[in-house]
């Protein structure tokens, strides 16, 4: 299938591109043969964030999208700020607050829900958006440039042979191929290696979020309501916190972002999500309420230092392929969307000069430079590596950066997330406390309501380079760390022959949070896609 633009991932980044594209087309009487492909079954079904967003770039791009119907429909009330002790809670006064971490103008929402309706506003300019569709490969032409993507064949049964479900998968083939795939999306982590991307950048790190849709009762609701927090459960040595959103409809979305470069490996980032519930702080606004929904996804903390190239012959990346997130703010929608506009704007005017797709997208890094992203992370780049040195230095340092606005003279690097743990026999082993089944929950039962589902019987997703590593390395160093940072119960000791222990992976719980592809130790665990249409089904995420 031939088209002027292809772009891989329907989230917001992806769908800004689409619909930028196809409004020049309008306004310029130039028509742009433009599809989106999505691996979720459904646009929104893989979406997921807190999320308290910031609707600049939705203004620039729908300014009328109020009349229009888009889902933001809570504006932020009222920002709390604490610092949690075990059984403490002390309020940090809004004043002291940096400018950057107040909420003021912008809403609370679901970003699945919002990326519902950008498709649907994207398929009215008549953007062809195909969900439950899997780009697997990059495709090449002869002399280097990317040339699209294929998608993978459906009905593979796990020994390799062709179900009676078999069809095989579609070539989609490009001028331009946009990478929106999100936070370490496999196709842009190949094309990063295979052009040099992140030649001469810090490596990127990450965090792993974890989030719970909730149903309150309705005395308890104040819609608007965005609290955060910091402090316990967490270590000083540890970087992370809570959010707590309270959206429309007695709804409320709690959640944890744990930063991947901890160090103790008996730590669970899903246990300690299920911990930090029960502190009063949050334990008030959901005892007597009901869990609805769950979900996991690692979100890009490097900032500004991380951020790679982003043109190549043939396509850019865009989003949180890049990693644009703002991570004092914990916000990368506005700028993920802001990105998708740039590369639309350049891919278009290089399609109007009727360059073939052989021109590389040098306008989109150029306005990307001059932009409003590279000015926000600027201003907060050393904000997240500062926390190297503990909470205590960690919250000064960021804090003067906050309020200076960056005018520190020196740029902070970052560690790769998989050299950060300890070995087991110089940590603490944590003891968490058994889920009470109203406030904290145990991994199965929260899994069952991602609504994550796959063909059990395809060829495995999540393939190991070296079959003894888990064992012979993981195990016997790290007591097994994969056990704990999967926040689905993918993986597993367990016995095998003659009593042996082996690695049990346990695919079709995972929830594409990409946690194993970022934290194992020996980067042993390759995350590739699935048939199409597999994983979780978010609903109001």
């Amino acid at each position: 299938m031939e088209y002027d633009v292809v772009i891989v991932g329907a989230g917001p980044a992806g769908l800004a591109a689409a619909i930028r594209l196809k409004q020049l087309g309008l306004e310029r009487d130039h028509d742009v043969n433009v599809t989106v492909i999505e691996k979720g079954s459904e646009v929104g079904a893989h979406i997921l964030s807190g999320a308290v967003f910031e609707p600049q770039a939705l203004n620039e791009l729908i300014p009328d999208w109020k009349e229009k119907g888009a889902p933001l429909n809570t504006p932020v009330k009222k920002d709390v700020f604490l610092f949690l002790g075990r059984s403490s809670t002390i309020k940090l006064p809004n004043f002291l607050l940096p400018p950057q971490m107040h909420n003021k103008g912008n809403y609370v929402i679901s970003l699945g829900n919002l990326c519902r309706w950008l498709a649907a506003q994207a398929e009215e300019l008549g953007v062809e958006i195909y969900p439950g569709f899997a780009a697997k490969e990059v495709l090449y032409h002869e002399d280097g440039r990317v040339k699209g993507v294929a998608t993978g064949d459906m009905g593979i049964a796990e020994d390799g042979s062709e179900k009676s479900t078999f069809e095989p998968g579609i070539e989609l083939h490009a001028k331009y191929t946009l990478f929106a795939e999100g936070a370490r999306g496999s196709l842009s982590q190949e094309l990063m290696a295979r052009f040099g991307l992140r030649d001469g950048v810090a490596p990127q790190t990450y965090g792993i979020g974890i989030k719970e849709l909730w149903q309150i009762d309705a005395a308890k609701h104040r819609a608007g309501l965005v609290q955060h927090s910091f402090g316990w459960p967490l270590d000083s040595k540890t970087y992370g916190g809570t959010f707590l959103y309270h959206l429309e409809e007695d709804l409320v979305a709690v959640g944890l972002v744990i930063a991947l470069d901890y160090r103790n490996p008996y730590l669970s980032p899903f246990d300690e999500f299920q911990r930090i519930k029960t502190h009063p702080a949050l334990a008030r606004h959901l005892r007597g309420g009901k869990r609805i929904a769950y979900g996991a996804r690692a979100i890009n903390e490097g900032g500004l230092q991380s951020v790679p190239k982003l043109i190549f012959p043939g396509g850019a990346l865009i989003g949180c392929s890049a990693g644009f997130l703002n991570v004092p703010k914990i916000k990368g929608s506005h700028n993920a969307m802001k990105s998708g506009m740039l590369a639309a704007e350049a891919t278009f005017d290089s399609l109007r000069g009727d360059s073939g797709g052989q021109e590389v997208l040098t306008g989109y890094a150029d306005a990307i430079r001059r932009s409003r992203i590279i000015k926000e992370l600027r201003e907060v780049r050393n904000c997240r590596p500062a926390f190297r040195w503990g909470l205590l230095a960690g919250t000064l340092i960021s804090g003067f950066e906050l309020w200076t606005r960056g005018i520190l003279p020196w740029t902070l690097g970052h560690h790769e997330d998989h050299k950060s743990l300890k070995p087991a026999a110089r940590s603490r082993k944590i003891d968490y406390p058994k889920p009470d089944g109203e406030i904290s929950f145990d991994i199965l039962s929260s899994v069952f309501i991602s609504n994550t589902n796959h063909e059990e019987d395809q060829p495995g997703h999540l393939r190991l380079k070296d079959e003894a590593i888990p064992i012979d390395h993981n195990l016997a160093l790290y007591d097994a760390p994969e056990q704990r940072y999967c926040p689905a119960g993918v993986y597993e000791i367990v016995d095998g022959e003659a009593g042996a222990p082996r690695l049990q992976i346990n695919a079709q719980n995972c929830v594409h949070c990409k946690t194993c592809d970022i934290k194992d130790p020996k980067q042993n665990i390759n995350w590739t896609v699935p048939e199409g249409g597999g994983g979780p089904n978010y609903p109001n995420m």
